[in-house]
């Protein structure tokens, strides 16, 4: 079930607002642009999609994500493809280049299983000289630490009210998962919204666990938006995989 800041159709409309374009975008973007069929895991509102069509993007453009609020946003454009769920309620078979997961969505798969199960249909989804991009915080950063009531962010929506919203964290953190909960305030509602959340914080020896299992190999890896070098203070995990080849079954003869 999506946390109710994409499930909120209040909340979803705001989420371009809170969450503008930045160097993650361009970086996610640049991507897209050299793909000729796309699947954007956890597409939220659409931006990045939206954003590659823009640019000229004549190719399959498919946009994915299990909140309804978000497709509400999303499907203002109909030039993209918007499917309603996750990888473990859809299949597709080498129909695309390109796989990303955007935003640190990657870290909402909190457990073993469900981190398998992505997986697995990510690399069923690609063809074999496909790509899956995606990103996670690095836990050796501890990005947590800064999210505090004190630090609280604003912006200007489209009617040039201020909405405000600020984090608290669940202490003390306690292994890979940090829950934290995301206040919101608009001049227009008679009471703030609250939103729960959890996300999990793995390293790279994990992640490439994971990975290996799944029959992918990371190409490349990056610790900011920049493409610097992942370094183990750096504050994301950027991982360029591609799929490896599954070695062949023994046939009769061979056993």
């Amino acid at each position: 079930m999506a946390d109710r800041s994409f499930s909120d159709l209040s909340l979803a409309a705001l989420y371009d607002t809170l969450n503008p374009w930045g160097p993650a975008e361009d970086f996610y973007l640049d991507l897209v642009l050299s793909a000729r069929s796309v699947l954007d895991v956890g597409c939220g509102t659409g931006m990045l999609l939206g954003r590659a069509r823009e640019a000229g993007h004549e190719g399959r453009l498919c946009g994915l994500d299990p909140a309804a609020a978000m497709l509400v946003q999303a499907r203002r454009r109909a030039d993209v493809e918007w499917v309603l769920g996750d990888l473990t309620t859809t299949r597709w078979e080498r129909e695309f280049d390109l796989v990303v997961m955007t935003g640190h969505a990657f870290q909402v798969l909190l457990t073993d299983g469900e981190l398998r199960l992505a997986l697995a249909a990510a690399r069923r989804a690609l063809g074999e000289d496909g790509r899956f991009v995606f990103e996670t915080r690095n836990p050796a950063a501890r990005a947590w630490e800064s999210w505090t009531p004190e630090r609280t962010r604003e912006a200007t929506d489209a009617h040039g009210e201020v909405v405000r919203v600020r984090h608290d964290v669940e202490t003390p953190v306690a292994g890979d998962r940090v829950t934290f909960t995301e206040t919101f305030e608009h001049p227009r509602w008679d009471r703030p919204r609250m939103s729960r959340s959890t996300l999990r914080f793995l390293g790279p020896a994990e992640l490439d666990g994971f990975l290996t299992e799944a029959e992918f190999a990371v190409h490349e890896r990056f610790g900011d938006w920049r493409r610097g070098p992942f370094t183990p203070t750096a504050p994301e995990i950027i991982t360029v995989a591609r799929p490896r080849e599954s070695s062949p079954r023994p046939g009769p003869g061979d056993q």
